[in-house]
Parts: structure tokens; sequence; C-alpha cells
């Protein structure tokens, strides 16, 4: 097949949408097939030899690891016809994607969507709770008109379909397990944050409001203060709020932005994760960090909750309440056998979020948008796997 991935955020930029989508690419490139990545340029707009069509664009001003493009013109149209896909995958719904939106339905190619940000949430934080029945408007429309609509997780899955997304499928919450492994684990690195053989309590992500930092530095406070020399606390990650992260944290290690490889060695040198963030889709670090053998603390909201199982992967705990979060860490970090014991339940539930079987059903999912309405597309969205789903009345997204 020839594919075609349309978004608005991409290498060299790290975020799990990135993530994601660089994975893809490689894994169907692998299964022969031919892939072509529309995307942002973080420089000047070339049409690179890796297949990798590049937009110009330029740094939100406020939030620089945002990248605004004015997609006009015949630029990403005419890469778009010379390529020629089977399938459109607009895997964001900024201005890339809505060209690529648009121009798929004009050249009436198979469409397929994304929805991996929780925007909807997003809008209450940064502009207002009036800007979030806009946002879903634009979200129900978006989506309505593609074939399938790509969700990691059961959760959003059932708020997409709530919101008025009946072809909303669950896809693309796999791990790269042979990368993220306990068997990275090395004392001597190590010895770097705990010198002297502290638990590490990590937590890995992007530093903003909507990540809720704010709970984080509370329960890391709380953490603190009861475990004293027993933990050492260590941030990595980098954003909007970091500096104020760092100020409110200052007997913390903070590591601002870590590339891939290290990123897998500090988890594996880590002893448990806490991730407060109510916005996820996903949770994709969450789900990289129980790879790496570690227990995971999240917020009890969001596509997190698809993965941590409550007393047996890690805790679930209240989103929003910092000294819940912080009890929860000082159980665990005092308690060796039952952190160690969640542990390896989590690395054992990681290895089944397998990337190739994920590879094989993209795959179907693609041959099922070709396929006209009422056949393959609706046995997809009836599947076990991603059943419809009884929602309430009302959901959080819409």
């Amino acid at each position: 097949m020839r594919l075609s991935l349309v978004t608005d955020t991409f290498l060299p930029e790290v975020n799990g949408v990135t993530t994601v989508l660089a994975a893809m690419a490689r894994g169907l490139r692998a299964r022969d097939h031919a892939v072509q990545v529309v995307a942002p340029a973080y420089g000047g707009a070339v049409d690179d030899a890796a297949g990798v069509y590049r937009v110009p664009s330029v740094a939100c001003p406020r939030y620089p690891a945002v990248r605004l493009s004015w997609p006009i013109g015949r630029g990403i149209g005419g890469a778009l016809a010379r390529f020629g896909p089977d399938v459109v995958h607009v895997v964001t719904e900024g201005p890339i994607g809505a060209f690529g939106h648009r121009w798929a339905r004009r050249a009436r190619v198979p469409l397929v969507t994304s929805f991996h940000t929780d925007f909807p949430r997003y809008a209450a934080h940064y502009l207002g709770p009036w800007a979030v029945k806009p946002v879903c408007r634009y979200l129900r429309w978006f989506h309505r008109q593609a074939a399938l609509t790509h969700t990691p997780s059961d959760v959003t899955c059932a708020e997409l379909r709530a919101l008025g997304v009946p072809r909303a499928v669950v896809w693309g919450r796999a791990v790269d397990c042979t990368l993220f492994r306990p068997a990275r684990r090395d004392e001597h690195r190590r010895r770097a944050l705990a010198p002297r053989g502290e638990i590490v309590v990590l937590h890995v992500g992007r530093l903003a409001v909507e990540k809720d930092v704010g709970t984080l530095v509370a329960a890391f406070e709380y953490a603190g203060a009861a475990l004293g020399s027993a933990a050492a606390l260590c941030v990595a990650g980098d954003g909007p709020e970091a500096e104020s992260v760092r100020r409110a944290l200052p007997f913390a290690t903070h590591l601002g932005f870590v590339g891939r490889a290290r990123l897998a060695d500090l988890y594996a040198d880590a002893d448990l994760f806490v991730f407060p963030s109510r916005t996820e889709t996903c949770g994709l670090v969450a789900l990289e960090a129980m790879a790496s053998g570690l227990p995971v603390i999240a917020a009890d909201q969001g596509g997190v909750r698809d993965n941590v199982r409550d007393g047996i992967t890690g805790r679930l705990v209240r989103a929003g309440d910092a000294e819940a979060f912080g009890r929860a860490i000082v159980q665990l970090v005092r308690d060796d056998t039952e952190r160690r014991s969640m542990g390896q339940a989590a690395r054992a539930f990681a290895v089944t979020r397998d990337w190739s079987a994920a590879l094989d059903d993209l795959v179907l999912h693609y041959r099922a948008a070709g396929q006209p309405q009422g056949g393959m597309t609706n046995a997809l969205t009836a599947s076990p796997g991603v059943a419809p789903i009884r929602c309430p009345a009302s959901t959080s997204v819409g």
C-alpha cells in the first residue's frame, strides 16, 4: 500500500505523538509499504529524501515546542498528488492535518484520523471553560468524516463515541520493550542519582499546566519531607513550567530534556514512577516506565487507566490530590517487597503491548478504510477489542 501520514508534529521534536508516528513509519516500511510523511520543517522547507515532505513552520511564541504552520499554496497538495496514496492518515488536528484532511476528501482517498491530545481539557486550562464546546464541535466535525479514528485507550475511545465519533477504535498504545527494559539498569550510573543508595522516584513528562505539575510539586514536597534521605526525587522533561518546578523543588534532581537512549537508562536506574497528569489519552511515558520494570503512581483519570492496574502494576490516585500522591510515594518507597512485585507485574503487562502486533493491526485498519462503508470498517469498530462502549450521558470530552 501507499500511505501518507500527515502531522503537525514530527522528529526532531520528541513527544508521544512523534514517538508513535516514527514507529509507524519504520514498521510500515519494514512491511514493504510505501510511506510518505508530511510534517513541519524545523528550519527550511525541504522535500526529504527519506520520504518526509517538510512544510514551513515557526515556533509558537509562548510555547516553542509547538510549531505553527500556514499550509497554503500547492506544496502539500502537490506532494500528496505526486505520491498517490491509497490511504491518507491525518495524525493531528492542526493546520497541516486540516489541509491533509481536506485534500483526502476532495481527492476521494480513504481517510483515517488520530486523536492523541485531549484538546478540550487543554482548552479549559489555557482559554477557559467557554472554549470547550467550540473545540468539541471542531473535533466532532473533523473525526466524523474519517473511515476510522485511532485513539490509544478504551477510556478515550468511549469519550469520542459519546462525543459523536462513531468509528473511533483503539490503536497506538504499544511500547518498545527491547529499548525500555530492566536489564539496562547500571548501579555505577545509578549512583549519580542516588549516591547513598536511596530509592529513586522519577517523573518524566512535559512540564506544563495541563500536565498537573502543581500536583507533582506538592506531592514531591510531601514525600521529600516524610522520607528525607531515604528517597532521591528526580524530574526529567522541559516545558513552560520547567523553571517554576525547579524553583519549587530545589532538593530534587532536575535533568531537563532527555534523549531516548538516555531516557531508557534513566527508567531502568529508577525504582518508582510518578505521573499525576489527568489529560492523557494514553500516557506513553508511564507505559515506557512499566516496560522498564517500574510501578507507576498515576491519576485515576484519562487513558493511563488502561495500563496501570491499581494494586497490581502501581497505584491509581484521585486526580489532583497531591497529599494522596505523596502518601502513595511514601508507602511504596518504604515497602521494598510490594514495590518490586508491582515492578515485575508492570513489566509483564508492558510486554503484551507489542509493536509487531500493533503494526499488523494497523495494516488491517488501512485496508478496512478502503472498503465501502458498512463493510470491514464497521466490523472493526464492533470487534471485541474495540466494542461499542456504553458511555455516560455526560462525558468530560463533550
